[in-house]
């Protein structure tokens, strides 16, 4: 059978990544058609294979980061393993890490060893808070960076505690950041021959995200402290979440300075366009209590969501209704456009997950992906990368180098 075909084709990816961020990386550029080779540390693998939901063994939060992968398993505290670890590196294009920094050269692969086993190699790794720098030896999660960036205190409400974001927000744009650099990497070395070292952290992706509050603090010299602001934006108004006719009816409006004459029109108010309380947006700021019932009080007296959105949509007003998860996986929009998909597990059976969200032209179909079972791709890999006979393999087999899910150590 033909190898399915993707803008990535032909590149290489060994993927010593767990969790979210890392994962991410990877898993886009197996649904772009790179070979991605997840060595997983015995005996256990990536620890997601545990987390919720689990169907008959297989874990639905490590189907979404990992389809298209394949699964080496090795115990690393071995010579064989790293003596294979290191030969696999002078076959691939990139390679991705998200250990805790410095881990990644306790294993023998650092940038410097790595860069002499293959100068063409673009290493990229993924941290919390970067390669160096005081902070760079502490454990990184999402919730952590965000915490350090200032990201988690501004969400809440000023008088309460910082909100918990349910997403991993940082986790994902700092996964999409490093396919960035990589990719730019690799069209470095087209052009030049030499590999490079990516130092990507979490703590830069969620800083870099400050749309208002750095540069307003820093503007105007200390006098603006960005603060939290409730379902409202810290600086514009009309900008925020607005209830509806019922108790679980909420909506997301924007309406630029530029339009708020236009707003006023459409909820029959033409007269607050002129009043001195809203006039502008500093006035509007002032009394945003006051504006905010007024919005609310016009919501209230529509007849419906439906007439709403319609109201809003025929006045080109950026607005949209709240949605739940569920709500958002049933909306046709998205099931057009595939930003949920239906996939087929052979383990945990039919899933919807979120869509590819890159798309090319040139391939604008879906690669048919599997998730690897732990050391599935033990023999595969090890025998058409590095050319190992059927007794060599064994032989590591035997010797608790190489581990795998059972049923999985000599797969067909």
């Amino acid at each position: 059978m033909t190898a399915q075909q993707h803008v990535m084709t032909g590149y290489r990816v060994l993927d010593f990544t767990q969790v979210v961020a890392g994962p991410t990386t990877t898993r886009l550029l197996a649904e772009m058609g790179a070979e991605v080779i997840k060595v997983e540390l015995a005996p256990l693998g990536d620890m997601t294979r545990q987390l919720p939901v689990l169907k008959n063994g297989r874990s639905s939060y490590f189907l979404q980061q990992n389809r298209g992968k394949k699964s080496l398993c090795l115990d690393v505290r071995k010579a064989e393993a790293r003596q294979l670890l290191e030969d696999l590196v002078r076959c691939c294009d990139v390679l991705v890490e998200n250990f805790s920094a410095g881990a990644i050269g306790r294993l023998g692969l650092s940038w410097e060893q790595v860069h002499e086993l293959n100068p063409r190699l673009v290493m990229c790794s993924i941290s919390g808070f970067g390669q160096g720098g005081p902070l760079s030896t502490k454990p990184g999660y999402d919730a952590v960076a965000a915490a350090y960036a200032g990201v988690l205190d501004l969400i809440g409400y000023a008088d309460g505690y910082p909100l918990f974001p349910q997403l991993a927000i940082g986790d994902g744009t700092t996964g999409v950041h490093a396919l960035a650099a990589i990719s730019t990497a690799l069209l470095y070395r087209e052009r030049s021959g030499e590999g490079q070292f990516l130092d990507i952290s979490l703590l830069d992706s969620y800083f870099h995200q400050h749309d208002v509050a750095v540069n307003s603090y820093s503007g105007s010299a200390g006098a603006f402290v960005p603060k939290r602001s409730g379902h409202h934006h810290l600086v514009l108004h009309p900008l925020g979440i607005y209830r509806g006719r019922g108790a679980d009816e909420f909506y997301m409006l924007v309406v630029p300075p530029l339009r708020w004459p236009a707003f006023c029109e459409l909820i029959e108010r033409p007269e607050l366009a002129a009043d001195p309380r809203f006039a502008t947006n500093d006035a509007r700021m002032a009394h945003h209590a006051e504006l905010v019932e007024i919005i609310e009080a016009w919501l209230r007296a529509q007849p419906s969501r439906e007439v709403i959105l319609a109201k809003m949509e025929e006045a080109h007003f950026a607005f949209a209704p709240v949605l739940s998860v569920p709500e958002a996986m049933r909306h046709p929009h998205f099931i057009e456009r595939r930003i949920v998909r239906k996939v087929t597990d052979r383990c945990f059976g039919e899933i919807e997950l979120p869509g590819m969200p890159l798309r090319f032209s040139a391939f604008p179909g879906e690669l048919e992906l599997e998730a690897p079972h732990l050391g599935e791709h033990n023999r595969a890999v090890l025998g058409d990368i590095l050319n190992l006979g059927d007794d060599r393999i064994d032989a590591l087999e035997a010797a608790g180098v190489l581990h795998a899910t059972a049923g999985q150590a000599s797969p067909a």
